[in-house]
């Protein structure tokens, strides 16, 4: 009975050990993050500049040399293919935008989801510019269906103070984001995944 008991005591914390050590904690989970967008960004050639040099560029990224500006506080890339035509969201504005993307996985590009290649089916959402702060909530589309919640990622928002809207299709405002899991939707926040998204943002009527 006394060597079964010592037996058990010997087991029981190598199961503990093996239990602890399948464990991935969210620090290392978030170094896989950077990892990956790290990878990606040196697959896709792109060209990571400062906002202050974004600044100075007038608010735009060099496509040219496929540049992207790093927001340090969100963690976001953002390159502007084009600021589109039209007009900004006023303080005080809540407009109805719609939304044609397409949205890659970082870790393995796998398309998600896209809408890029229709002109009649488009997300919606509602923007609202309050004092310089945007939000916004989709009402309808793919992305509100394929996460079931009506928040918009953070990497959806933030090329509002630099776009224009219209609602013509000609010269729409188009942007390339990747998305670190803080500025993303339910899913990527759970797995602690980055997503790419390239996006249209047309004004709705």
């Amino acid at each position: 009975m006394k060597k079964l008991t010592y037996l058990l005591l010997l087991v029981i914390p190598a199961w503990a050990f093996l239990s602890c050590s399948n464990t991935v904690s969210y620090a290392e989970m978030k170094k896989n993050e950077r990892n990956n967008i790290r990878r990606f960004i040196d697959s896709a050639g792109i060209k990571v500049i400062s906002e202050s040099q974004f600044y100075a560029q007038d608010s735009m990224t060099d496509v040219s040399k496929n540049e992207y500006v790093l927001f340090d506080q969100s963690g976001i890339y953002m390159q502007i293919v084009n600021k589109g035509e039209g007009i900004k969201l006023k303080d005080g504005d809540t407009r109805k935008v719609l939304c044609r993307f397409l949205e890659r996985r970082v870790s393995n590009g796998d398309t998600i989801t896209t809408n890029m290649f229709s002109t009649s089916i488009v997300d919606v959402m509602m923007v609202t510019n309050n004092s310089g702060s945007y939000s916004a909530y989709f009402t309808t589309g793919y992305m509100m269906q394929n996460y079931n919640s009506t928040a918009v990622p953070g990497g959806w928002i933030c090329p509002f103070p630099f776009i224009r809207l219209n609602r013509e299709l000609d010269n729409l405002a188009k942007v390339k984001v990747i998305v670190p899991h803080s500025q993303g939707h339910s899913d990527a926040v759970q797995s602690v995944s980055p997503f790419y998204y390239e996006i249209d943002y047309q004004l709705g009527r």
